[in-house]
């Protein structure tokens, strides 16, 4: 399986609300529930509207669509990941699957999915 690397640092943010998210920026996912506005973007494009921010995430996404018949891709990779004590930050949109670490562990993580058969680019 191939894994693309995004280039950017990102940051996972509480908002709000969403007035000032930019749909236009390359990667911006919100989700919304009953409790909560989540985001996140680019560190660069976080908005001023924020109530709480992590930054420090880098990120990969898996490579192609996935078909919603699939199963166990992010499992196999979230386990690999947690037996090195990495976690993981997870966002599933309907093509793919794209996961984040914190930047310090970035490294790491895509040395461990290459050697464990995982194509990196």
């Amino acid at each position: 399986m191939k894994l693309e690397k995004l280039e950017h640092e990102f940051s996972v943010c509480r908002i709000k609300d969403a007035a000032d998210i930019d749909l236009t920026d390359e990667f911006c996912f919100v989700g919304k529930t009953d409790q909560e506005l989540s985001l996140v973007c680019v560190t660069q494009s976080v908005p001023q509207n924020i109530v709480a921010r992590e930054d420090g995430w880098k990120g990969f996404r898996i490579h192609g669509v996935l078909d919603f018949s699939l199963v166990g891709i992010l499992s196999r990779i979230a386990t690999l990941l947690a037996e090195h004590q990495i976690s993981i930050f997870a966002i599933s949109t309907y093509e793919t699957d794209y996961i984040f670490t914190r930047s310090e562990q970035y490294g790491k993580a895509l040395d461990l999915l290459e050697q464990a058969g995982y194509s990196i680019s």
